[in-house]
This record gives structure tokens, C-alpha cells and sequence, in this order.
């Protein structure tokens, strides 16, 4: 008969062979004892932008935000300036209501693995957008633009959102030292990149189209808000329109630009700071703006507002 001793051993040693549930994991993440302080400025940087999409697109397809919806991911932020329910039509609203969930999700599991910090203020008024576009096209759009107003302009508006985040995920992931680091990133940039895509290939579809009342074509549009990026970047060609000269088209064999790619067809990366001058509309990370009035919150972005 076999010694209780002998039982508690095997059953040890078979505990000890089973896979680590998945809840365990996600414990282990969360407490950030695993990741390296390093990687979770790198993590906890993205919250900013996951911020601002989840509410510009919860806002434009339901005409509430994370307030209403899950206000536990907040952390206790102020509520963002000037959102609005789009005019949009019925497929559009679809779209941009699983983008809206799907952002829901990136805050979860960014919380889920860092801490986190609270919601940014965020400047989300048509104002802020209208602001943006005239510095793209370079000079006051009249009426000022409104990406509230119907489908096509919303469309635009989105233009400026998830792409900045994927080139982030980008940049950042070389840099990224743990496993469940480099595991959280490579998810969120697919699903990211994946709604630029969308959303590129909806203008696409209209890329010749005028933009009323501007007389501007969707394609002149993106490739202006493009340049823009690039110029507030400082960081040379990271950002390319939906129509591109051949010589920065996909092996220089056709103008049509659905993806943004460098010379080898691969998503550009970008640094946080070159992310803080776009979206702060300033071109400078220490100056804050654009939609952060007060600035873009975590260590890296406070660390250039209040420089030592």
C-alpha cells in the first residue's frame, strides 16, 4: 500500500507538469513583477492613444464613451472635450462600432499587464479635427471641417488615428525585453493594423471623389495629412497617402497606396516622441496640444513636460 508520503510526491509531480492557466498568467502580468520597468513605459505609453480611439470612435458611433460603457478603464480621468454621435451611414456606423469594442478590449489588456495611468484629457471637439486639416491642406478650410457631419468626413478624421498607433507598436517592439511584452504588442498591432487598413480602403473606394465643399479629392486629402504627420514627425518618410509617386509605391509598379510600406513593402516604426509632436499638433514633445490639451500622461510622455 502506498505511503501518504509517496501519494503527495506524485500528485506534486504531476501539479507540476500541467500548463499554467491562463488566469495565472494574466495575474503574474498584471502585477508587472515579470516586466522589466522599460517595458512598461513602452506599455503603459499606447494607453494615450487607445484612449483617444476607443472614445472618438465610441462617440461617433453610439454618442457615448467610456464613461457610460466602462468607466472602470478611465482610472478616474476627465472626460473628453467636444465628442459627438456621427452622421453616418448604416455599414459605417458598423464598422466603426467594432472598432469602438475593439479599443474597449486593447485598454483591457494594457490594464491587465501594467498598472496604467487615468484617462488623458482629450480635445475631441470638431474644432481640434478642423485645426488639424487646415494645417494639412494649409489653409482655413471654410466651413471648418467636421468630422462629425457625415460618413465621408468621419472616414477622413479617422485617417489620423489608428495609423499613428501601429507605427508605435512598431517601434516599439524591437525594443520590448519580455515574452508577455512582445505577446501584448504583437496582438494589439494586428488588430490596429488592421483598422487602418479598413478604413484606408473605404477612402480608397472614393479616392478620386471631391470632398465637399473643399474641392479637395479623398486621395489629395490623405496624402496632405500624411505630409503633415511627416513634417510634425521631424523623422524623415514614415507616412504615405493612398496615391503615391512610383518611386514610393509597392516595387515601384503601381501608384495606388492601400498600405502605407517603405521600400520593402514593411510597416514604418515610430518613437514616442515622434508620436507626442504629431498628436500634439506642435512638433515638439514638450509642447503639448492638438487633441492633449494638457498633455499625453505615463513616464515618457511627463518626462519631456516637465524635462529635468
Amino acid at each position: 500500500m502506498a505511503r501518504a508520503s509517496d501519494i503527495t510526491t506524485i500528485v506534486a509531480f504531476v501539479i507540476f507538469l500541467l500548463p499554467k492557466s491562463q488566469s495565472s498568467e494574466v495575474h503574474r502580468d498584471r502585477s508587472s513583477s515579470s516586466i522589466p520597468q522599460s517595458d512598461v513605459d513602452l506599455l503603459e505609453f499606447p494607453l494615450n492613444l487607445e484612449f483617444l480611439e476607443a472614445e472618438f470612435f465610441l462617440f461617433g458611433a453610439l454618442g457615448y464613451g467610456l464613461d457610460r460603457v466602462a468607466p472602470n478603464l478611465t482610472n478616474g480621468g476627465p472626460s473628453p472635450i467636444g465628442a459627438r454621435r456621427a452622421n453616418l451611414d448604416t455599414l459605417t456606423r458598423d464598422i466603426i462600432l467594432q472598432f469602438a469594442w475593439q479599443e474597449v478590449g486593447h485598454l483591457r489588456a494594457i490594464q491587465n499587464t501594467v498598472k496604467g495611468f487615468p484617462r488623458p484629457l482629450l480635445d475631441l471637439s470638431p474644432s481640434s479635427f478642423a485645426n488639424v486639416m487646415d494645417l494639412a491642406v494649409g489653409r482655413r478650410l471654410n466651413p471648418p471641417f467636421n468630422p462629425y457631419a457625415n460618413t465621408l468626413n468621419f472616414l477622413l478624421a479617422s485617417y489620423l488615428v489608428p495609423y499613428v498607433g501601429l507605427t508605435g507598436y512598431v517601434g516599439s517592439n524591437p525594443k520590448l525585453k519580455s515574452y508577455a511584452s512582445k505577446k501584448l504588442v504583437a496582438g494589439l498591432l494586428g488588430v490596429e493594423s488592421g483598422q487602418d487598413a479598413v478604413i484606408r480602403a473605404l477612402l480608397y473606394q472614393r479616392a478620386l471623389q471631391r470632398v465637399p465643399p473643399y474641392g479637395i479629392t479623398v486621395a489629395e486629402f490623405t496624402n496632405q495629412i500624411s505630409e503633415l504627420r511627416n513634417r510634425l514627425g521631424s523623422a524623415g518618410l514614415k507616412d504615405e497617402g493612398l496615391v503615391v509617386p512610383l518611386l514610393l509605391s509597392a516595387e515601384g509598379r503601381v501608384a495606388g497606396n492601400v498600405l502605407a510600406g517603405d521600400e520593402y513593402s514593411l510597416a514604418y516604426a515610430r518613437t514616442p516622441e515622434e508620436i507626442l509632436r504629431i498628436v500634439y499638433g506642435s512638433g515638439n514633445e514638450e509642447r503639448p496640444g492638438g487633441f492633449y490639451p494638457n498633455g499625453a500622461n505615463g513616464r515618457i510622455a511627463t518626462s519631456h513636460l516637465n524635462p529635468v
